[in-house]
């Protein structure tokens, strides 16, 4: 196989890239000189090496310890526990300023169509351990999607033995149907978890 085609391939990999955008992302490295590309081959390269994941909220992290700077933020809120499709919707709502409580990444979503998967027996773990910390909300602030509205679903039977007396609440509907926590601006995100309702 051409090389071109051949790293082209490997870019159509990445979530939301298409052949055409896939071939613009090789020519512009052909078009770099080639200390750019040594830097960026060595960034790859190594990423594994220097993130990884924090042991309490899952998200990966830059850092030394094994708690993310937010999970060993003592000024952060044990009482609430939102969770969180992916590191970047972790992201969107820090930026909104409104949120001082814990995170857990879920890692994905459940499809309708029985595909996909999150990490269940983490969260049930995280959940079992902090019940007993002062945990009393837990915040599903999933896409409004099909796949998260059937998450949302999933993770509430999941955890109705543990909720005792701990409270399920979801986004209010500041977010668009469709609509993924990413990309929404952090207005329309401070809105929707200002007005969480309890479901």
């Amino acid at each position: 196989m051409d090389r071109v085609d051949e790293l082209a391939r490997a870019f159509e990999r990445f979530p939301g890239i298409g052949p055409r955008q896939a071939k613009r992302f090789v020519y512009h490295l052909l078009a770099s000189n080639s200390g750019d590309r040594t830097r960026l081959a060595d960034l790859i390269s190594s990423i594994g090496a220097s993130v990884k994941q924090c042991a309490e909220c899952r998200r990966f992290w830059s850092g030394t310890n094994d708690l993310c700077n937010y999970c060993s933020d003592t000024g952060r809120s044990d009482a609430q526990l939102m969770l969180v499709e992916r590191d970047q919707d972790l992201l969107a709502m820090e930026r909104t300023g409104s949120y001082r409580g814990r995170y857990f990444v879920l890692g994905g979503v459940l499809t309708l169509s029985g595909k996909g998967a999150i990490r269940e027996r983490e969260l049930v773990e995280r959940v079992e351990r902090r019940s007993n910390t002062g945990l009393e909300e837990i915040i599903l602030a999933l896409s409004a999607t099909s796949e998260g509205e059937h998450t949302s679903e999933h993770i509430r039977s999941l955890l109705q033995p543990l909720r005792g007396h701990m409270r399920l609440f979801e986004l209010g509907r500041g977010l668009a149907t469709g609509s993924e926590l990413e990309y929404a601006d952090k207005e329309t995100l401070s809105a929707a978890f200002t007005n969480r309702k309890e479901t």
